[in-house]
């Protein structure tokens, strides 16, 4: 059995999260920005299918992407080289969760980001935590992906694509601003391989912990991101 969390309790202690379901913490709860801050500041997130109660998770170890760390395949510079793209931030972040909604994954019947979920993000996005990259080609989204911002912490949520590298292109302007920028970390929280590919590898929940603590302390950019923030050459 996992802890039942009243709208008006805190998140119980990371120790107790199971080991199977990795990181499985608790239930119930709501999704008030409130609720949601107080979560991802202590290295948690909400993930659960329609019909579930809401579920919230801390797996241990935790997947991250340190953005000086970020990976660069030869194909993908010559991408980014050659263009025909344009990057912007929190210009689309409707259209992105959206879109993020309707991809369909292996394995998946159908989605965690429920009409719900997106209400609460967009609410999150409106008070200037949630943030979009957008990958746009001849004027239509081609792919991006969306996230939380505290401090100089950010946390990755989901990411889609339309057109092949779309995606890629997205999470390497996130990167490369998120760097410029001091952020520290981007957390990725599941292990996948295509995150690895990018550069993402696993810590300690311990050490994850540690780093949120010291990045969302941080004073954060705030509000609406600048749209071309990530535009830039890549020679």
């Amino acid at each position: 059995m996992i802890p039942w969390l009243g709208n008006a309790e805190n998140f119980p202690p990371l120790e107790l999260a199971l080991r199977e379901p990795n990181g499985l913490l608790c239930a119930g709860g709501d999704l008030t920005p409130q609720r949601l801050v107080q979560a991802y500041i202590n290295g948690i997130f909400p993930w659960y299918s329609p019909g579930e109660p809401i579920l919230w998770w801390s797996p241990d170890p935790r997947m991250v992407l340190f953005p000086g760390e970020f990976r660069i395949s030869r194909s993908l510079r010559k991408t980014l080289r050659q263009g025909g793209y344009r990057v912007c931030l929190d210009s689309g972040f409707k259209a992105v969760i959206q879109a993020c909604a309707r991809k369909r994954r292996p394995g998946q019947a159908g989605t965690w980001i429920t009409p719900e979920i997106q209400a609460a993000y967009l609410r999150l996005h409106e008070l200037g935590y949630a943030h979009s990259v957008e990958t746009w080609v001849d004027g239509k989204l081609a792919g991006g992906l969306y996230g939380i911002a505290i401090g100089k912490m950010f946390y990755g949520e989901s990411m889609f694509t339309h057109v092949t590298d779309a995606s890629k292109i997205a999470i390497a302007h996130l990167a490369r601003f998120l760097e410029q920028q001091g952020f520290g970390l981007i957390d990725c929280q599941m292990n996948t391989s295509h995150l690895a590919s990018l550069g993402a590898r696993e810590i300690p929940r311990d050490d994850f912990i540690l780093n949120v603590r010291h990045l969302t302390a941080i004073p954060p950019l705030c509000g609406r991101w600048p749209a071309d923030a990530a535009a830039g050459d890549w020679r």
